[in-house]
């Protein structure tokens, strides 16, 4: 058989570096796409054919189409990675921020989608793995918007995996739980911002402290390339893998009443 292609987005960076490193590992063709194309300078010396996106631009994700189209035809895995968040209220929260989260984690990445299917589609297989978070499946106080985009994603997901399994594809949706990644440094500006609001600033003040308080058990991104590895690999894949630190609070959420979910919530952050 000839090698198995694969792209990861978001690549150049926590999660999806320590994807690509797997992956290379195991005897992949990866190519690793970013915005960031120095910041992957190490994952080209290792082998991957790095390649540059703005997941946000149409031109981007077209251009990096018609270079995927050219070196391999069609894909044997999309690893959709690339994501982004800012935090802050619901009621305060400028709408152009909370578009922004929206034309990353959900339209940036169904437009690349869109442009990739078709070569897999035709051929007759393939696996499509959304990185998504247990964000997808509950929310804190100050994460609303970005909780939204993967729950959106969520939706998105089942939506391809029902389409989808009458021409041979598989959808895997990746659940990571608290990974030790740069996020909480994107994210540390919008943070700061809420906290100097003057009706949900100490609100956001006990948001931030309980979330550095779990921060401190999060997972090593490679829990998180693992999982994308099996979701690849394995011969019947689960619809859903949960993997990294608080991940389990997902099965919790699921059975708990929502009235005792939220009391649990708001006594740690509100």
């Amino acid at each position: 058989m000839s090698q198995q292609s694969v792209l990861v987005t978001g690549a150049s960076s926590g999660i999806g570096a320590a994807s690509v490193r797997r992956l290379l590992q195991g005897g992949w063709r990866v190519f690793a796409a970013a915005r960031r194309l120095e910041a992957m300078a190490p994952l080209a010396a290792a082998g991957a054919e790095v390649l540059p996106l703005d997941i946000r631009a149409a031109d981007s994700r077209q251009a990096l189409a018609a270079t995927i189209a050219e070196r391999v035809g069609a894909l044997d895995g999309l690893v959709n990675n690339a994501g982004f968040g800012e935090v802050g209220p619901l009621e305060t929260m400028e709408l152009e921020r909370a578009r922004a989260i929206f034309e990353v984690n959900v339209f940036g990445l169904m437009g690349l989608t869109q442009l990739l299917l078709p070569a897999m589609r035709e051929r007759g297989r393939g696996r499509l793995v959304q990185v998504s978070s247990i964000a997808g499946q509950w929310v804190t106080p100050g994460s609303g918007w970005y909780g939204a985009s993967k729950f959106a994603l969520e939706a998105l997901s089942d939506g391809l995996r029902l389409e989808l399994a009458a021409f041979g594809l598989q959808v895997v949706v990746v659940e990571p739980g608290l990974i030790a990644t740069d996020f909480a440094t994107v994210a540390a500006p919008s943070i700061e911002r809420a906290r100097a609001c003057p009706v949900y600033g100490a609100m956001m003040q006990r948001v931030r402290q309980g979330w550095d308080a779990v921060y401190r058990g999060a997972s090593p991104p490679e829990v998180v390339a693992s999982a994308i590895e099996r979701a690849l690999t394995a011969a019947a894949p689960p619809e859903r893998i949960l993997c990294g630190h608080r991940a389990g609070s997902v099965i919790a959420r699921r059975w708990l009443p929502t009235r005792l979910w939220d009391r649990i919530i708001r006594s740690q952050m509100t």
